[in-house]
């Protein structure tokens, strides 16, 4: 850890008798603060973490071998401007000892209540501290000020809770997050880079320039076989020439559930959202090696259709219903971290709307204007500024087509790609070499012995349980989101 500079207690040879003076010599001061220390270390570490102002208990759950905390922090709901207002946000620590490293993870959305381990805490056998990303509820101002939902505040919201906690968890810290939450731990690291010892991002997209996105094309051009590719096209381009048999299906679903559409503003537009994530989704969640389930488009019924069209993108995504949750994502894509859009030539003639913007999937009564220099600056910092980064994506995730870039300026750093691999990339499914280099360097990172970084093997087991793939910490409907 870069850590603050540790109290040094200098002995000096005081002259004279003290006793009925009352002052205090050098060594009753080191004694009583040593004392004060291990009576601190020595308590139960809910005690420990409850007695940080501003933290609460919601609630406590078992797991073997593992103290696990739902928790409140108070934050400022404007970082520069603390006295104007709080909010409780919430988070959660899975405590293993405080002699171990620490894990800072986010999904960039929600928070998960259930204990789970993401993939360097298991490596490094270490505590995990989870946070719920400002703004998804109930991490929510009231009233929401949207103007306060952006990457820096955010950042400052994990700033606050890393400094908070780090009295208590002294040894080095790692930062990590999937997808969403692999571009939240770079935003941290750039404007914190001295707050972690290493930073672990998974498949997270870089959108620099908003309206430059022909690197999708090509990626959706030359993914998987050609076979394959032709399946996912015909049937996308099946579900709008049959648009009308298909829609109605939909609207008597839309009825029967009692959901809406609002926000996007009819049934229609929803429907071909959802049509046109088709291709995106089943390669950000499935890939090649179920491609032989997808029908041929030629024979397959209506219901068949429909019923793979909601398999992959799900009918409920652009409902207000679906949409709610998502609204801060959608918030931050039309604001600052940008959002794909992609030509898809073989709809031509068919789709109403292309790629809709992200504005059009967040409240009209919200209002916002996107700032081009943000990600600009995130990039241009990473490639000059990276120092013990590692990025890992998937060779068939759409989301890498756009990924992190290091420079001449970075150290102890690497962008890594999974073969085959959809968004759940991890380090575990890299090619051998690479794998052990990455697993290596966060086990350096993280400060553990030089034989377990010779090893580069996980230093826990795998826990079926705990251990899930990287974009399942948090309950998603489909839809195109990181």
């Amino acid at each position: 850890m870069r850590k603050s500079l540790r109290w040094l207690v200098s002995l000096s040879v005081l002259i004279g008798t003290v006793g009925s003076t009352g002052v205090a010599t050098a060594a009753d001061t080191d004694a009583g603060s040593t004392t004060a220390v291990a009576d601190a270390q020595s308590a139960d570490i809910k005690d420990r973490i409850l007695a940080i102002p501003g933290m609460s208990l919601i609630e406590e759950k078992p797991y073997a071998g593992y103290r696990y905390f739902v928790l409140e922090y108070v934050q400022p709901v404007d970082h520069r401007r603390p006295w104007a207002g709080t909010f409780k946000q919430r988070l959660s620590v899975l405590h293993k000892d405080t002699s171990r490293p620490t894990v800072f993870r986010t999904s960039g959305y929600g928070l998960s209540t259930t204990p789970s381990r993401a993939e360097p805490t298991r490596i490094i056998d270490g505590n995990q501290i989870s946070m719920e990303y400002r703004f998804f509820t109930p991490s929510r101002p009231q009233p929401a000020d949207w103007s306060k939902l952006d990457i820096w505040q955010a950042a400052t919201d994990q700033h606050r809770i890393y400094t908070a906690l780090k009295r208590i968890y002294d040894e080095n810290w790692l930062s990590t997050g999937g997808s969403k939450g692999g571009m939240t731990a770079t935003y941290y690291e750039r404007f914190y880079p001295r707050d972690m010892d290493g930073v672990v991002a998974y498949v997270a997209p870089n959108d620099v320039v908003e309206k430059e996105d022909s690197a999708y094309d090509r990626f959706f051009e030359n993914v998987g076989t050609k076979d394959c590719r032709d399946r996912l096209n015909n049937i996308q381009r099946e579900a709008l020439v049959r648009r009308e048999p298909l829609q109605k299906k939909f609207k008597e679903w839309a009825e029967t559930e009692g959901v809406t559409f609002n926000t996007v503003g009819s049934l229609d537009k929803a429907y071909e959202a959802v049509v046109l994530d088709f291709v995106w989704a089943f390669w950000q969640y499935a890939g090649q090696d179920v491609c032989d389930q997808i029908p041929d488009a030629a024979t397959a019924s209506d219901d068949t259709v429909y019923e793979t069209i909601d398999a992959h993108s799900g009918w409920s995504a652009y409902t207000d219903q679906g949409l709610d949750y998502y609204t801060p994502y959608y918030y931050q894509a039309a604001t600052q971290l940008g959002s794909p859009s992609i030509k898809q030539p073989h709809l031509d003639g068919l789709s109403r709307y292309g790629y809709q913007p992200a504005r059009n999937f967040v409240p009209s009564s919200i209002p916002m204007k996107f700032q081009p220099h943000v990600m600009r600056d995130v990039d241009n910092w990473v490639r000059k500024n990276a120092n013990r980064m590692l990025f890992v994506y998937g060779g068939n995730d759409p989301w890498g087509a756009e990924p992190f870039h290091l420079g001449k300026g970075t150290r102890d750093s690497y962008v890594y790609t999974a073969p085959g691999a959809n968004h759940g990339a991890n380090v575990a499914g890299l090619v051998d070499a690479e794998r052990e280099k990455a697993t290596a360097r966060i086990l350096a990172w993280a400060g553990v012995s030089a034989p377990a970084v010779e090893a580069a093997q996980p230093l826990a087991r795998f826990d079926a349980r705990l251990d899930k793939p990287v974009d399942e910490d948090v309950t998603r409907e489909h839809g195109l989101r990181p």
